[in-house]
């Protein structure tokens, strides 16, 4: 039987960091508001020369190296975004251009925050029916653009970054199922609802996000996408080693794992530090998590996240 593995990953963290205190005065908000409430201290920040495929390069980059292979051995590209460089090409063809990458497949996935979960699945379907050997697949976002700085209530939350894996085709098990999920009569819950017509910009082109309803569908969601994937390889909660949600508030992490019964000793946190990347948060994390040495061998990770749409997910994988 054909698998997908994981065989590398990288990350990219723009240059500057936001912290709360700096957002203090910017906004009327506090350190101590924005920790209890969301967890995070600090984010980083896009210059305004670097584009989604900026990002995105300095972390594929560091995930080629990590798993050892060339531009030639990349024959699928897929960037989760949202916050493409341009309306098109896609971020995806702008990168396999700047990485030297010539000839396959290239596209973006907009799923939100759970974009990289719809990125990582489709590629596993594309390794495990042949249709490519070697994935390259990336979360990147510069959510800094598209924040109205005068609300408290989102500007706190979001960060810039990038996350990227590279997959290869294994007889050995790798990814083990996916679960996509969407809904799309939460659309109007968490949107960015902007669009351009003759050339201007129509409607509110920031996010836009009712935190209370938000809260309570993720809790749900990412709860029953768990239970999915892992009622489907006959598994028990017991038996995931790593849990790798989205992170987008410590309060719905903490919520989820204490519904799982899952110890928050098994879940990875980069919150903290990044801030809500959407659809970079869960490589991000992943990254972080194989490069100081938690993920080992033999062991079971799970991936989870939800986002506007709604959209939602899980990916198990055996390391």
């Amino acid at each position: 039987m054909t698998y997908s593995r994981v065989i590398g990953t990288g990350s990219y963290l723009p240059e500057k960091v936001l912290t709360n205190h700096d957002l203090e005065n910017m906004v009327d908000t506090s350190d101590e508001w924005i920790r209890s409430r969301t967890g995070i201290v600090q984010r980083h920040i896009a210059a305004a020369n670097e584009t989604a495929s900026d990002l995105a390069l300095h972390a594929s980059r560091e995930a080629m190296k990590a798993a050892g292979v060339t531009a030639g051995e990349i024959d699928l590209i897929i960037v989760a975004t949202t916050t493409p460089d341009m309306i098109f090409p896609s971020t995806a063809c702008i990168l396999q251009d700047k990485l030297g990458v010539r000839g396959c497949p290239a596209f973006d996935v907009q799923a939100v925050c759970s974009g990289f979960i719809y990125a990582l699945a489709t590629a596993d379907m594309f390794i495990r029916s042949g249709r490519c050997r070697g994935a390259l697949v990336v979360g990147t976002e510069i959510y800094s653009r598209i924040l109205d700085w005068n609300d408290r209530s989102t500007c706190v939350l979001f960060g810039d970054g990038a996350g990227a894996v590279v997959l290869t085709k294994s007889a050995r098990p790798g990814i083990l199922s996916s679960h996509l999920h969407a809904d799309g009569s939460h659309k109007n819950i968490l949107s960015a609802p902007g669009n351009i017509c003759d050339g201007k910009i129509q409607g509110r082109p920031f996010v836009m996000m009712e935190g209370n309803t938000v809260f309570k569908f993720a809790v749900k969601v990412l709860e029953e996408a768990v239970l999915e994937a892992v009622a489907e390889n006959n598994l028990q909660i017991s038996d995931i080693d790593w849990l790798i949600p989205h992170q987008a508030n410590i309060r719905i992490i903490i919520s989820t794992a204490k519904k799982l019964g899952l110890p928050m000793e098994k879940v990875v946190v980069t919150l903290d530090r990044h801030g809500n990347t959407s659809a970079a948060s869960i490589p991000l994390a992943l990254d972080t998590a194989l490069r100081d040495g938690r993920i080992r061998p033999g062991q079971h990770v799970l991936l989870e996240g939800v986002g506007g749409g709604f959209t939602w997910g899980a990916v198990l994988i055996r390391w």
